[in-house]
């Protein structure tokens, strides 16, 4: 059983519904945004199109940053639905209440979250 109460799980549950939806739809409103660039020199000079280029790999990593952010999501409501949300995927035990405000989609506590950078 959770440490958190019914309605904090719900209330998590709710800000996590929330960010899921947010993300699908700036990814749908953002997907012609990483097509590919034409390299027509008729129409665009070469700052032009090394600027389109770059905007271009902005946008894919804006977009691979939101898949990583919805995977998150998805497995800290797969978590909910288990009845393992709010305990650390590490070392098992509870996840302050202040960091899943900060982070409702956070896998860790604190210090194995620490631990886990270091290591990087």
């Amino acid at each position: 059983m959770s440490n958190l109460t019914e309605i904090e799980l719900q209330n998590f549950k709710t800000v996590l519904e929330k960010l899921k939806a947010k993300l699908l739809n700036i990814t749908l409103n953002s997907a012609d945004e990483s097509a590919t660039v034409e390299l027509d020199q008729a129409r665009f000079g070469r700052l032009s199109r090394m600027d389109a280029i770059q905007v271009q790999a902005m946008n894919a990593e804006s977009m691979r940053r939101r898949k990583v952010e919805l995977a998150k999501i998805e497995a800290a409501m797969r978590r909910m639905e288990e009845g393992d949300y709010g305990y650390c995927v590490k070392c098992d035990e509870g996840i302050s209440k202040e960091r899943l405000n900060v982070d409702p989609s956070a896998p860790m506590c604190i210090d194995c979250a620490n631990k886990s950078e270091q290591r990087r």
